[in-house]
């Protein structure tokens, strides 16, 4: 099968697509269990795999509707109230979405011809779905063609007819003898279309012999036409006799569903109903225009208003079905424009290059603010202060495009914590709450695999099984939530378990065991807590398939601190365990607050700044200071960074916020707020700690952009005379 580049782009836009309506089907399926009136959730995972099996039709990949087919059949009969929903029926479906979205990923890759490994792992599990589907034909393993299924009819007038697709009901022009035109030739000339299954002959019209003129036509004719030709072509063999004649042609009943599905699965800008009828061959154009004139000359006669579905009805060239079906694609149309006009799909490239210019923006225009007082033209100030507003403006309006919903991350985690708890053999009920809360893509894309670390963890090592639980007083289903919020300019994303809490003194006795840890060393609750992300560090008793090889959490650990994020925990014996990841907004542009060591100077995120004190005098060479009465840690950035030159006659400190500690870092000057294009350092410099980039300011020197969280916690492990422990004592 070949593209063009039209045929290309438009199947890039039917995978992702179909991989969204896959993943509200996998969500629906997942809600189901937990919701007292599914029929609204029912309806929308059938009509997903409805579009997607229809969409699929278009491209020619037969072997996705083939399976859709059958898993869409099921979701009929439970949507007709024929099959309940229960556990084993989920569990039936859920892997269906997974092969589903194997078949997708593998168009998305180029690979749109069917895979024989692939279609057998997928005959496998529709075995599964054969105890719930009613007829043999739809749960047949080698999963037969959708065409064929639709074309097996029904008993109609009480004749056995085993097929046909077409009924045509002729009553010929009573002169059509007198003009030489023979009702039967016509009849005959229809074998050349296809097999006429059934003729049936009425003869009301026939008058006694003594009476009847023997050049007049008195015979009506019913035939039921096996073709594949459409309704256009059929009504074409009558074209020389339709003056006076009666020609009615329709589709069977039991055709009636194959063209509601047609209809259904048009891909059509048009949301006419005419339109639809005409494009699904239902009606022919000579109909279409007959009907429209009949409306018309009801509306000039100022008669009641008919629409055209219901004169087509009326004039019995269309069953009621069939308008229906047109009419509820018609508001699908319609409701697909609207959401159009709301919303368009952009290309994520097109939106970071569209940042990458901001922040050449940001740039050049702190460079024109930082000349522009040199000119002494207040004006050009006044002008350039407006223009670095509107630059801001803009910087946030294109961020906002960045932004998302971590729902969409958090809802995928509804299936892992199914899976796994009865892998686990637990009883475990996911609670979701922020799910609005919304966060640059690129973070959501990057923190996907440490929530899954920290979600199974919990899962195996947090929450204990049902009878231990029960043991000690607590339900036997235990509870998982993941909530996100923002905080200062930061996203916060907790993961949080009602399980046993961390055992403190057994993860001290491993730290000490393996020498991480001096036997008499004073640590609090946080930095104990804290041990576990480090690398190799297990207190599991065995090892299963999820976890307990001392792998895992330094990843955790790793990951986050490459998004310039923190984690930090919090337990309790016996209550439960909250792993808190606090996240900035965005990778790209930050507000950051400028500072300078001599030479150097230095960028601070603003979200981290809470004030600007001067040093005092009596401090001299101690690490710590006192803060309204509170002690304060104090890190000295000249000897951090190996700065030399003449010390300033008064130093400043700049206090941070750290995992809800402060620190101070000891400062030259104080520059003010900056906006802060984050440029990355290469891979020359990726062994630094606490630096989270670099950016350029407007004179064109290079700035180093400070990572709080690492940078204290570097320093705690290789100074452990800083007093971390005192900062909430007084003095």
């Amino acid at each position: 099968m070949s593209f063009d580049k039209e045929m290309q782009e438009a199947l890039v836009t039917f995978t992702v697509e179909s991989a969204e309506l896959l993943e509200s089907m996998e969500s629906g399926l997942m809600e189901l269990e937990n919701i007292e009136n599914p029929e609204e959730t029912i309806n929308a995972i059938f009509r997903a795999a409805h579009t997607i099996k229809g969409s699929s039709g278009l491209f020619g990949l037969d072997h996705i509707v083939r399976f859709t087919h059958v898993v869409e059949s099921l979701l009929d009969a439970l949507r007709d109230g024929k099959l309940v929903v229960s556990s084993d029926l989920i569990a039936a479906l859920l892997p269906c979405c997974d092969h589903l979205n194997s078949l997708i990923e593998d168009v998305a890759n180029g690979n749109v011809k069917e895979n024989p490994e692939v279609t057998e792992s997928g005959n496998q599990l529709l075995q599964v779905l054969r105890p719930y589907l009613e007829t043999p034909a739809a749960a047949d393993t080698n999963v037969v063609e959708f065409q064929e299924k639709i074309e097996s009819v029904e008993t109609i007038a009480g004749n056995n007819i085993e097929s046909g697709n077409w009924h045509l009901f002729l009553k010929f022009n009573e002169n059509c003898l007198r003009d030489g035109m023979d009702p039967l030739a016509f009849i005959r000339y229809l074998t050349t279309l296809g097999e006429i299954v059934d003729v049936t002959t009425f003869s009301y019209t026939m008058p006694d012999a003594e009476t009847m003129d023997p050049e007049t036509s008195y015979l009506a004719f019913k035939v039921i036409l096996k073709s594949d030709a459409d309704k256009e072509t059929i009504e074409g063999v009558f074209e020389f006799v339709r003056d006076g004649s009666y020609i009615n042609i329709l589709p069977l009943e039991n055709r009636i569903p194959y063209y509601a599905e047609l209809i259904m699965s048009l891909n059509e800008d048009s949301d006419q109903l005419g339109a639809l009828l005409l494009k699904c061959g239902i009606i022919t154009q000579r109909e279409l225009e007959d009907g429209l004139k009949s409306q018309q000359v009801r509306a000039d006669a100022q008669q009641p208003t008919l629409r055209l579905g219901e004169i087509l009805v009326e004039q019995q060239v269309v069953q009621q079905p069939l308008v229906n079906a047109a009419l509820e694609k018609q508001t699908q149309i319609k409701d697909n424009k609207a959401r159009e006009n709301q919303s368009i799909r952009v290309d994520a490239e097109r939106l970071d290059k569209l940042i990458d210019l901001i922040g050449e923006l940001v740039i050049s225009g702190a460079g024109v603010n930082l000349r522009a007082p040199l000119s002494g033209d207040d004006i050009l100030q006044e002008l350039t202060g407006e223009v670095m507003r509107l630059i801001e403006e803009v910087r946030d309006s294109a961020l906002q495009l960045r932004m998302v919903p971590i729902g969409t991350t958090f809802s995928r985690f509804q299936r892992v914590v199914r899976d796994v708890s009865k892998e686990l053999g637990k009883d475990i009920e996911l609670i979701i709450s922020g799910s609005d809360t919304e966060v640059d893509k690129a973070v959501v894309e990057k923190i996907s695999d440490p929530l899954m670390h920290l979600v199974r963890n919990s899962m195996d090592h947090g929450i204990e099984n049902a009878e231990l639980r029960q043991q000690r007083g607590k339900p036997a289903r235990g509870t998982l939530r993941l909530n996100a919020y923002h905080i200062s300019g930061s996203i916060v994303i907790e993961v949080s378990d009602d399980g046993g809490g961390l055992n403190r003194d057994r993860i001290l006795e491993k730290a000490i065991e393996r020498g991480m840890v001096s036997a008499n060393a004073n640590l609090s609750d946080q930095e104990v807590f804290a041990l576990i992300f480090e690398p190799g560090f297990s207190t599991a008793q065995q090892v299963s398939n999820l976890s307990g090889r001392g792998v895992g959490m330094d990843v955790v650990k790793r990951n986050v601190t490459a998004l310039r994020g923190s984690i930090e925990v919090t337990s309790q014996i016996g209550i439960g365990t909250t792993l808190r990841i606090n996240l900035p907004l965005t990778l790209a542009i930050i507000d950051g607050f400028l500072v300078g060591v001599d030479q150097s100077t230095f960028v601070i995120p603003l979200d981290r700044v809470v004030e600007c004190v001067e040093l005092p005098v009596d401090v001299e060479h101690r690490d710590y200071m006192d803060l309204r009465s509170e002690v304060l840690p104090l890190i000295r950035l000249r000897p951090l960074f190996n700065i030399s030159g003449v010390l300033p006659r008064r130093e400043n400190v700049v206090v941070v916020d750290h995992g809800g500690n402060k620190t101070g870092f000891i400062v030259d000057h104080l520059l003010g707020e900056f906006q802060t294009v984050i440029k990355p350092l290469g891979k020359l410099f990726a062994h630094l700690q606490g630096v989270a980039g670099s950016t350029i300011l407007g004179n064109g020197k290079v700035a180093l952009i400070l990572d709080v969280s690492t940078l204290i916690e570097s320093i705690d492990r290789k100074n452990t005379a800083l007093p971390r422990n005192l900062t909430h004592q007084s003095t």
